[in-house]
């Protein structure tokens, strides 16, 4: 990819803008009102906004490698704080997609370096899920299921927050899981029973 071109794809962005609106900009500075926390995977193929059809201002946006939110990750957990607590959204989405190579890293024995700790994660849900994963012998179709289940792992770490918690009992938020096939292009709504699994997490993880 030529850089300069990404300077050229911004100015006609801009006129592109501020045709339609001239006061685009100005109404974008005046700050946020997100309705939606999403937590997603930082592959290329995989954009946010383009996914869901939002435009700036309507989602806060954290992403890394395969989705993840663990509870020592200051980035994630500085997202969640400042989206639920301060932000005020209503809705706190983990997306995972199909063909995910965090998820197939995990699902070696490679060493990776600096990826291993990460990767550990992801390995902790095949462990927590082995029986159903092996009894799977098609080989993308584990794979395809890791991803899932990885994305209602990763719904529980978020639950076990601090802020969610607080904003369940204020207000109601929700926590959604998804995931997205690069293949067709749709979401799936993998319909998490949130509320048991709030249920169940409080049982340990209640925070008065």
């Amino acid at each position: 990819m030529d850089i300069s071109k990404i300077f050229k794809n911004n100015h006609k962005w801009v006129e592109d803008k501020l045709q339609l609106n001239p006061d685009y900009f100005k109404k974008l500075s005046e700050g946020q009102n997100p309705d939606i926390l999403y937590i997603g995977c930082s592959d290329s193929r995989v954009t946010a906004e383009d996914l869901m059809g939002v435009t700036p201002g309507e989602a806060f946006v954290h992403r890394n490698i395969a989705n993840m939110v663990p509870n020592t990750d200051l980035s994630a957990m500085s997202v969640i704080d400042y989206a639920v607590s301060h932000l005020k959204v209503n809705h706190v989405v983990v997306c995972g997609h199909y063909y995910c190579g965090g998820v197939k890293a995990a699902m070696q024995s490679a060493d990776l370096g600096i990826l291993n700790p990460w990767l550990r994660n992801i390995r902790d849900v095949y462990r927590i899920h082995q029986a159903e994963l092996d009894s799977i012998t098609d080989e993308d179709q584990r794979y395809k299921r890791l991803v899932e289940l990885n994305v209602e792992e990763q719904c529980r770490n978020v639950i076990k927050t601090a802020e969610v918690q607080r904003a369940y009992n204020d207000r109601g938020i929700t926590v959604h899981g998804w995931v997205f096939d690069i293949h067709s292009g749709k979401l799936i709504d993998l319909n998490i029973d949130y509320l048991k699994i709030m249920e169940n997490v409080m049982e340990i993880y209640r925070l008065e």
